[in-house]
């Protein structure tokens, strides 16, 4: 990590760690959200850590950004931070100009006037959608919205549009792909962030219950609980960290991968996680549901793993290497 990211960390992680608490996540279930905290980290210039200096931004780079989505889903911070940000750098990315007004992003087919489950959209000012053909930015002033959330509580509306796009740009196949990659690369590295959090939580339970006479992580399945997460948080982790270090250029097949064994990590880390806190990491007094729901909402969300599924096998039957070689070879090797 440069000295510069540290530094940003290092940051933006004091102000959650302190004014994100249990009870403002929690806001979200009465349809409130964090906008004093989107306020803090917008006066700090975090909004906007991206967007480039000759429109105003701090003049960072996506790895900077993304080592903050990193902490937005450690933190489960209630605030639309990785959606706002993430449509500004495919905006960047077709050559527009970042929205400097909170904006959201969704992924269609095709452009439609009913857009169904759109992050944040009630509070948004206009929404960057991406279709395989291209990418526009409709405003929301207007708009009919039907507000819906995901099973972690997180607005996703319906959004019936009445405006016509402020941006419209055509893309390329290699441009989607591009896209696709990039947005792929976000829901790596946030979740990640939710899965080391439910991890943690997890660890700390068992070493503070007992039964028995006895700490619970000294029973053989608790251990083997905790052993099986372990093993799944350290692959995302260095799958999310090599992200960070070369998401310039990081190859779609490798992100893809790192999609698709997400899906597994998804499944054994929460699910252990539920197991050893037992009936209390459900309740509304404690805070696991909060990491292992956004997990869940995630895994379902923006690009899925059927995306990249169909991807890597168009991709393997078309190459003349043979699929062990695809694999296991690097790139240099491939190519010879």
């Amino acid at each position: 990590m440069s000295e510069m990211k540290e530094m940003l960390v290092e940051v933006v992680e004091k102000m959650l760690k302190d004014k994100v608490e249990k009870e403002d996540v929690d806001v979200l279930e009465q349809g409130q959200w964090g906008e004093a905290l989107w306020n803090l980290l917008d006066e700090n210039g975090m909004i906007n850590i991206a967007v480039p200096e000759e429109q105003d931004g701090a003049g960072g780079d996506k790895e900077d950004l993304f080592a903050v989505y990193q902490l937005i889903g450690k933190y489960a911070a209630p605030i639309p931070f990785v959606e706002h940000t993430l449509a500004n750098v495919l905006l960047n990315e077709v050559g527009e100009i970042a929205q400097q007004t909170l904006t959201t992003l969704h992924l269609a087919n095709s452009v439609e006037t009913t857009l169904p489950f759109v992050p944040w959209a009630r509070h948004a000012e206009q929404v960057v959608v991406v279709t395989p053909e291209k990418l526009v930015v409709l405003p929301l002033a207007d708009a009919v919205i039907t507000e819906t959330t995901n099973i972690a509580s997180e607005p996703r509306d319906t959004v019936e549009v009445t405006a016509a796009p402020t941006v419209e740009v055509a893309l390329t196949a290699a441009q989607y792909k591009q896209l696709m990659k990039i947005i792929t690369a976000s829901t790596i590295v946030k979740t990640s962030g939710a899965l080391e959090k439910a991890f943690d939580l997890t660890v700390r339970f068992s070493k503070e219950r007992e039964q028995f006479g006895r700490p619970i992580h000294r029973f053989q399945l608790v251990q083997q609980h905790l052993a099986l997460m372990a093993g799944e948080q350290a692959i995302i982790s260095v799958a999310a960290e090599n992200i960070l270090a070369s998401l310039e250029t990081l190859e779609s097949n490798d992100v893809g991968y790192a999609r698709l064994r997400l899906e597994d990590a998804n499944r054994v880390i929460a699910a252990s996680a539920h197991q050893v806190h037992a009936a209390i990491g459900v309740t509304d007094e404690h805070s696991l549901n909060h990491y292992t729901r956004r997990i869940w909402s995630w895994r379902d969300e923006l690009v899925k793993s059927d995306y990249w599924k169909k991807e890597l096998v168009h991709d393997i039957l078309t190459s003349s290497t043979d699929i062990w070689t695809s694999l296991t070879a690097s790139k240099q090797a491939q190519n010879v």
